[in-house]
């Protein structure tokens, strides 16, 4: 068996990279791939904005010229110096269920990050920070929220028996229409709005949210800048997320919670269009934006993937704000079930809100580390 690091000029080894994950799930109805686009991007290092900081590399491992697995390895040289750690990153794990293949896998991403002067390995994470994280270990009967991963319920053991061990698991919950919220929200949430001149911001078109983005930014910052996983981006790697936000979002499904003039809050939400990037095969081009497109309409599930108040207004009430219009927006745009993407068990904040709006916990990803 040979590990072979990916050529960014090579084109057949960077299909070879893309490909595995299509002939590992092709008989698995859940899994959905990645953008095409995106991946191919990243192999060949060129137009994204985290190689202009920091490094990565890619391997597969291959026997008798059939891949068997492929992982990346990253040092983010931005995020080891916002914790002050050397720390490299796993992401794009995929392995036959053979704990040779997987092991060849895991020293070869050690070794690379030894040379890189990292003292942990971590992961699954990603290039970005908007990147899905961690390693599917429950929910293996549900499709993904749109850029989360999926695998098999036998990575867990993988990755273990090389010797990592958990850090955290990240929990992702349904919330149906069904559901009604306490009559006591609703008289909260209108007098927050009369007597701390609380209000909802709204879009109908996709300039009048480019205007935001940079607030929604700051917001996110101030919101989230104490979690453990958190890191500030540069200006392009903010452009690039900024981009992608515009391009995937119904500018109706994104709220903001204004205080006076002020942003105090998000919701970020996308119609989830998973079952076209699976049909589409994760292509744009020449058709595949077409069906993503239609399936904005069609689509009976919308992804939560960011709630959030500023710390000082959490608990004045504004919270019951928040709670109310995530199910407003549910039973407004015809949606079965809202899918809140990926809170931490360490952020007792966000899980606890959640907890309140009657989430039905169903998925959960784990990360891991190890020292090196």
């Amino acid at each position: 068996m040979n590990i072979i690091k990916i050529d960014p000029s090579n084109k057949n080894n960077i299909k070879k990279f893309i490909n595995f994950p299509f002939q590992l799930y092709k008989s698995n109805k859940y899994w959905v791939p990645p953008f095409q686009s995106e991946l191919y991007g990243l192999l060949r290092k060129k137009n994204h904005p985290f190689f202009i900081h920091s490094t990565g590399d890619f391997f597969i491992a291959e026997e008798n010229n059939e891949v068997l697995g492929r992982i990346a390895v990253l040092k983010n040289v931005n995020f080891c110096k916002h914790h002050d750690k050397q720390i490299a990153f796993i992401y794009y794990f995929d392995s036959v269920n053979d704990k040779n293949i997987s092991s060849k896998l895991f020293s070869t991403a050690q070794e690379w990050a030894k040379n890189s002067g990292a003292t942990e390995l971590y992961g699954p994470r990603g290039f970005s920070r908007s990147s899905g994280v961690g390693t599917l270990v429950e929910g293996f009967n549900f499709y993904p929220a749109i850029g989360i991963p999926y695998n098999y319920d036998y990575y867990d053991d993988l990755i273990k028996s090389y010797g990592f061990n958990k850090v955290t698991d990240y929990y992702s919950g349904f919330m149906k229409n069904s559901q009604e919220l306490p009559e006591k929200l609703y008289l909260v949430a209108d007098k927050v709005k009369k007597r701390g001149h609380f209000w909802i911001k709204t879009f109908t078109t996709k300039n009048e949210l480019k205007s935001y983005i940079s607030l929604v930014n700051e917001v996110h910052h101030t919101a989230f800048k104490d979690n453990p996983g958190y890191y500030p981006s540069t200006d392009e790697e903010f452009n690039m997320m900024a981009k992608t936000m515009i391009q995937a979002a119904d500018p109706r499904l994104l709220k903001l919670i204004m205080k006076d003039d002020e942003v105090a809050g998000f919701i970020i939400s996308y119609a989830d269009i998973s079952m076209a990037i699976q049909r589409t095969k994760g292509k744009m081009w020449p058709l595949g934006w077409v069906d993503l497109l239609l399936e904005k309409n069609r689509t009976k599930i919308v992804n939560m993937n960011g709630l959030g108040l500023l710390p000082k207004y959490q608990g004045l009430g504004s919270n019951a704000l928040l709670y109310t219009e995530v199910e407003k927006t549910i039973r407004d745009f015809g949606f079965e079930h809202a899918e809140i993407v990926q809170v931490d068990e360490r952020n007792f904040k966000s899980k606890s809100d959640s907890d309140v709006l009657g989430v039905i916990w169903h998925k959960k990803h784990r990360t891991y580390n190890m020292a090196i």
